[in-house]
């Protein structure tokens, strides 16, 4: 059993992973960080690059695609606490969190012919996983000692992915592979059928997210509930 947060709930980690071929898995004895405070929020977001077409004397620009950008994970005021700790030394809580830079850190490839990088990373929390590079981490200390020693940070962390999920529809979940799956926070007036026209463009594919979740009645769903949306 993972440690508990500080609430006594199942912490969420980020942990270093490794490339094997054209998949992305856990770096045994690799570098991880579980979080004091599980998040209160994040935000995934993913766009498409698009050009107006030249010489276009429509009233409405023809909008012409250029490329899928990748998906990216942002989370924000991360609190990192050594303060409550029974040490009544308290712990530099730069200690706890200097894995999230050092997960950052240019590691040197042994290949010759293949170019230095920073490790990639998991973001795992309950069933959500989501496999990527840490793109930005900013830290601010909100409180110290008599000495100065800083005892509580907020950290915001923005990761990107960084390799096609489609990839990773064959690898076993268990080995820290599975495929990537959004999570849907239902909201008052949703209905299935509505969430998957939204998240497929295809109304009638809510039976994939049912039967994800194990919804026997689609019309009974509540207002909080995280609903698991798999690929399609």
């Amino acid at each position: 059993m993972p440690e508990l947060t500080r609430g006594g709930l199942q912490p969420a980690t980020i942990t270093e992973c490794v490339e094997d071929g054209n998949q992305v898995r856990k770096k045994s004895g690799g570098k991880s960080v579980k979080f004091m405070f599980n998040p209160t929020d994040y935000s995934v977001s993913r766009k498409n690059k698009y050009k107006e077409k030249e010489e276009n004397k429509a009233n409405a620009p023809i909008m012409e695609f250029e490329k899928s950008e990748s998906t990216t994970l942002s989370l924000k005021g991360l609190v990192f606490d050594s303060y409550e700790e029974a040490n009544p030394l308290k712990q530099d809580i730069s200690k706890v969190t200097r894995v999230l830079w050092e997960l950052m850190d240019v590691i040197e490839s042994s290949d010759a012919s293949a170019k230095s990088r920073p490790a990639p990373v998991v973001f795992e929390w309950g069933e959500f996983q989501f496999f990527a590079v840490i793109t930005g981490v900013t830290q601010k200390f909100t409180l110290f000692t008599k000495d100065g020693t800083p005892v509580r940070a907020e950290v915001d962390i923005d990761l990107t992915q960084h390799m096609d999920t489609k990839l990773f529809k064959n690898t076993n979940p268990t080995s820290g592979g599975g495929p990537l799956e959004r999570v849907w926070q239902v909201r008052a007036g949703d209905r299935l059928d509505l969430i998957a026209a939204q998240v497929y463009g295809d109304s009638q594919k809510w039976r994939l997210i049912a039967a994800r979740n194990a919804i026997h009645n689609p019309l009974q769903l509540r207002v909080g509930q995280s609903l698991r949306i798999p690929q399609d």
